[in-house]
């Protein structure tokens, strides 16, 4: 995606103000305010999860392992998920914690699959999400989100874009 050119304004970037009014907004910087959603959104989730003894990455190797797609071994599921992960050794502890609580298993190939415990806990996990997602997006259209989404993938578009022009 190319940079946007030409219908930008260059507009005074204002220390991040909590408490600013909507007619100031546009001083605010993303980094505050994306960094606060993601805390925000992030600790409500993993809260509800914790509540039901389930952390986020195992939810995300569940669906991977689930995801359609031929089934994955071990160090692809490693692999694919260890970018969202907060450390390098995160997702192989949690293949391992999810093997061990039956929720998935190897077949001869050692390739990874959801048992049926697996299955019923990845759909349990999915209901809890689409509840979560509920509470955040209280008040928030469709239209009003994809509106908001496009404006960060322009943001990171525009920041990978100067980035691989820098010297």
């Amino acid at each position: 995606m190319e940079p946007l050119t030409g219908t930008t304004t260059t507009t005074d970037q204002a220390p991040a103000d909590p408490a600013v009014t909507d007619d100031m907004l546009a001083t605010q910087p993303i980094g505050y305010w994306s960094g606060l959603a993601h805390a925000a959104v992030t600790r409500q989730l993993r809260d509800a999860m914790a509540r039901v003894d389930v952390t986020q990455p195992q939810y995300w190797v569940l669906n991977r392992v689930n995801s359609g797609l031929p089934a994955p071994g071990r160090a692809e599921v490693v692999a694919q998920l260890t970018p969202l992960a907060e450390g390098p050794h995160e997702i192989a502890r949690v293949v391992d914690q999810l093997l061990h609580r039956g929720w998935l298993a190897t077949d001869d190939r050692q390739l990874l699959h959801l048992t049926e415990a697996g299955e019923a806990a990845r759909a349990r996990l999915r209901q809890l999400v689409t509840e979560q997602r509920a509470v955040v997006h209280q008040g928030i259209g469709d239209e009003e989100y994809v509106a908001a989404l496009k404006v960060l993938r322009r943001m990171v578009a525009n920041v990978e874009a100067a980035e691989s022009q820098a010297p």
